[in-house]
Formats: C-alpha cells, sequence, structure tokens
C-alpha cells in the first residue's frame, strides 16, 4: 500500500542499495590495498592460475586476458578463464588471490561440483527473471488480469533471486579452493595467506549483498503485489 507520494516499501529497496554499495567500495578498496603487496614468488595472476591448473591436472583451459577491473571470471562452456587488466600481469597478493579463485572455479568444473551445475542450468531462467519479471507484473497491473500475470511475474523474478542464492555456495567453495591450493601449491608464502584471505572474504560478501539485495526487492513485490488476486 502507498501512503501519498510515499511508498515505504522502497526502503527495502533503499536498504538492499546501501548493502551493495558497502560490499563493492569494500572490495575495491581492500583489493586496491593489496594490489600494491608484490608476492615473493614473482608470480603474475596468469601464471598462478596456471600453476593452479596444472597442479589440478587440468590442461585443456585456456588463460586469456581481458579489458577491466575485477571483470575476471570463468566460462565453463568454452573452459577459458578469463582474466582483467588489474590481475593477469600483476604480480600482487590481490591479483593471485582473484586469478585462484577463477581457477577454483575452473577445478569446480572438472570435478563435477553440484551446486555449479545448478547454478549454470539456472542461467537461462536466471536471465528471464531478471529481465522479464517486473515487466510482467506491471503488464498485469495495467491490464488488471486478477493477480494472474502478476503471480506469474513474481514467480519468474524470483527465479533470478534463486541464481543468486545458489551461486553464494558456489563463490565460497571456489573461494576456499583458492586458499587451499595457494598454499598447498606454495605460490603464497604462509604471512602472505592472511592477506590473500581478506581479499576473497571482501570479494565474496559482494555475492552475499547481492543475494540479499535481490531477496529484498522480492519481497517489496509481494508485498506490493502478492496479494493482488484477492483485492
Amino acid at each position: 500500500m502507498m501512503y501519498g507520494l510515499f511508498d515505504p516499501t522502497y526502503i527495502l529497496v533503499l536498504i538492499g542499495a546501501i548493502i551493495c554499495m558497502v560490499a563493492s567500495a569494500k572490495v575495491n578498496s581492500t583489493y586496491k590495498k593489496y594490489s600494491r603487496v608484490r608476492s615473493a614468488s614473482g608470480l603474475t595472476g596468469a601464471q598462478a592460475a596456471e600453476q593452479v591448473l596444472r597442479n589440478a591436472g587440468i590442461y585443456d583451459v585456456r588463460i586469456e586476458h581481458i579489458s577491466g577491473e575485477l571483470t575476471d571470471h570463468y566460462d565453463p562452456r568454452d573452459k577459458v578463464l578469463r582474466l582483467s587488466d588489474s590481475t593477469y600481469a600483476s604480480p600482487s597478493v590481490a591479483a593471485i588471490g582473484v586469478a585462484a579463485h577463477e581457477a577454483g572455479h575452473a577445478v569446480q568444473h572438472e570435478t563435477g561440483y553440484l551446486p555449479l551445475k545448478i547454478r549454470s542450468a539456472l542461467v537461462p531462467a536466471a536471465n528471464i527473471g531478471s529481465r522479464l519479471g517486473i515487466p510482467i507484473i506491471l503488464l498485469g497491473v495495467i491490464l488488471g488480469l486478477n493477480g494472474t500475470l502478476v503471480q506469474i511475474g513474481i514467480w519468474v523474478f524470483a527465479l533470478s533471486v534463486l541464481f543468486q542464492l545458489v551461486t553464494l555456495p558456489v563463490e565460497f567453495n571456489a573461494s576456499g579452493r583458492a586458499m587451499d591450493m595457494l598454499e598447498r601449491y606454495g605460490i603464497l608464502r604462509t604471512d602472505e595467506m592472511g592477506a590473500c584471505k581478506k581479499v576473497l572474504s571482501a570479494a565474496a560478501m559482494t555475492y552475499v549483498a547481492a543475494a540479499a539485495s535481490s531477496i529484498l526487492q522480492l519481497l517489496r513485490l509481494v508485498l506490493l503485489f502478492g496479494n493482488r488476486d484477492r483485492d
């Protein structure tokens, strides 16, 4: 329900936005801090990722350089690990941590990690949910179809929320694998592992923030339109 020109459910959107901004600022500041700390090994992000992959027995994953900062990702369809400007050629502890995290996704793919399979299967549905969920709800409101389209829109949007939730164990597991492999393979020294953990923990919080924001948005939609079919 709206009160005059003020919709109190916007508070949920505001909370979600603040959570995401704080998480983004934290990961950027943490990465910037430890990107100035050169690793004792002198390995670049790309070299560290390659060493992780080889030690894990993975030889069919390409490592490519892409533009941008912290745009690093692993593409399981093409089996390509793409590292950004801030990671690929940098010998910093931060770059090595991020590169190893992405290599962790490649290891997940190689070993058939179930949450990664589920997330990959949800990608098409999540794309539909994020793009069409709210438009379907608005169309249902405009056409006044007794809430049928509204309810469909809410469920469609919920698919994108489900994707965000499934992403959490995938990301945390990749970071855990990265920490384990960096230490086990001697890529980072013991005194460097703490800095690496801070970088990966800050990065993981961005996914937590995104999931929280999506849940709050879904809650807002339910509060606004969930009972429309009984109005």
